[in-house]
């Protein structure tokens, strides 16, 4: 793959994974937040299902640039990313690991309302998303 057709990738699924992650923060604007907690456990699970998904988004970028696919008619689950990604950063292993905990059983499964841990989760998820972030938008964002 060329450094163009990685650019393209790169903005393709960047652009994707944070349009995720604008949808998962207007979510959680409707969860109405009061003091250390959210109010509405349906806006917080949306929200956090949202920002869940966001992050595969980058992943699915990150090991399509490292040239790892699924097997044909294989369905990929938290166990395919994380099988995959050991032998490649295990920092960024830890940071799916603890997303997956937060953002997809604590809060989308379990609801969790508690605004510190649904906001580690979504700086988790951005961690990741940062991966994949093409150099022309990290150039444009400095000027």
């Amino acid at each position: 793959m060329s450094i163009q057709q990685q650019q393209d990738l790169r903005e393709k699924y960047y652009n994707e994974a944070i349009r995720y992650m604008d949808n998962a923060k207007e979510y959680l604007r409707n969860a109405q937040k009061e003091g250390d907690f959210y109010h509405d456990k349906k806006y917080v699970k949306t929200a956090c299902g949202t920002a869940y998904s966001g992050l595969l988004v980058a992943l699915d970028c990150y090991l399509q640039l490292k040239n790892i696919k699924p097997k044909a008619k294989e369905r990929k689950s938290i166990e395919f990313y994380q099988s995959n990604i050991t032998t490649i950063d295990k920092k960024l292993l830890n940071y799916i690991n603890s997303a997956y905990e937060i953002l997809h059983l604590w809060g989308y499964y379990d609801g969790i309302t508690k605004a510190s841990v649904v906001k580690e989760g979504f700086d988790l998820a951005y961690s990741i998303i940062e991966k994949v972030k093409p150099t022309s938008i990290s150039e444009k964002q400095q000027k």
